[in-house]
């Protein structure tokens, strides 16, 4: 049977048409699914038990399983490794900051985009997630953490564009489902041209971040096959385009790479690359990540102030999670090995 999480007000007042109901009980079931957070139908008591078996005879309510949680002894930083209704896994991380909790989600199993030194990509893409299991993310590690998720970043394992209706249908249910405001939500690509710009079309007041790690198309190349697709100009053309559209200043995200992208040159370039774009640049200490020959650089901080010399608008992302599997993939991965012995 169908999950009814993941069902959007629209649908869940088709679903009670289909039953021979009015359609604001819709209404009083989508807020049961999600600003009640029933984890049964039983527990909808605004709805006659009638209705309530009828519900529980056409559809499902479920949730995934919480398989293993890492947390960091320093920072706090929760790494959680969820498994899905197929036996498939996923991670999320719950961040704590002084404005609040932050959850990066992921919005597929496994990822096909192949960055050279991302662990999410080993093995490739399995599946998209649906709208449900993304948004589940939230719900299992607010029931867990016992905390309030104040801002989402669609960052984990996968390519958010790349599962482009599944997330934007997310985006809406975190919104009116949950309450977290789209100027709540990040959503980070490595740079699928047409998406980018089909988002740009929905005016969305969400946070859009680009990954990306090199101001040279040959360098860009080697960390990310998907620049031999949509090359750096066309990438640049299109955010541009974007922020034209919908007057929200873009992210680009730079992982420093010690030797590979952390040179004078490097910052030269990027300098002539943003100069006088509305942009924000944040940079990234790489977390290592066992398959990949790149290692951080150590050179972030003087990379940051000439950039800043320079005019740019850059900042440091926090460093968090250095003491369990904080790249994105490793503790799915880990688990996968676990279960192939």
């Amino acid at each position: 049977m169908e999950n009814i999480f993941g069902s959007t007000a629209q649908e869940c007042a088709q679903i009670m048409k289909a039953l021979g109901e009015p359609a604001y009980r819709g209404k009083q079931l989508f807020e049961w699914l999600y600003s009640k957070k029933a984890t049964d139908f039983a527990e909808m008591t605004n709805l006659s038990k009638s209705l309530r078996e009828k519900l529980a005879e056409n559809f499902v309510l479920g949730h995934g399983t919480i398989v293993k949680c890492q947390e960091d002894p320093v920072d706090h930083t929760r790494k959680y490794l969820i498994a899905l209704a197929d036996g498939s896994c996923i991670e999320t991380v719950l961040m704590s900051y002084h404005h609040g909790h932050s959850l990066c989600v992921s919005s597929q199993v496994g990822c096909s985009m192949g960055c050279a030194f991302c662990a999410s990509t080993r093995g490739g893409k399995v599946r998209d997630l649906s709208a449900g299991e993304i948004l589940d993310q939230i719900f299992l590690v607010e029931q867990d953490a016992g905390v309030r998720v104040a801002n989402v970043v669609i960052m984990g394992i996968g390519e958010p564009l790349d599962n482009f209706d599944n997330v934007v249908k997310f985006i809406g249910l975190a919104n009116e489902g949950l309450g977290i405001g789209q100027r709540k939500i990040t959503l980070s690509t490595c740079g699928l041209v047409p998406q980018i710009e089909a988002l740009a079309d929905l005016d969305l007041q969400i946070n859009l971040a680009i990954s990306l790690h090199a101001p040279f198309q040959d360098r860009r190349e080697i960390l990310m096959p998907i620049a031999k697709k949509y090359s750096l100009n066309a990438l640049i053309k299109v955010c541009n385009n974007y922020f034209t559209k919908t007057k929200r200043r873009i992210t680009f995200e730079y992982a420093l790479i010690d030797g590979f992208n952390d040179r004078p040159e490097d910052i030269n370039e990027l300098t002539a690359l943003f100069k006088g774009v509305p942009c924000h640049i944040n940079l990234i200490g790489l977390n290592p990540v066992t398959e990949s020959v790149y290692k951080g650089s150590q050179n972030v901080n003087f990379f940051s102030d000439e950039l800043k010399k320079r005019g740019l608008t850059c900042t440091i992302r926090r460093k968090i999670g250095d003491n369990i599997d904080a790249a994105c993939g490793q503790l799915r991965l880990k688990h996968k090995e676990n279960e192939e012995r």
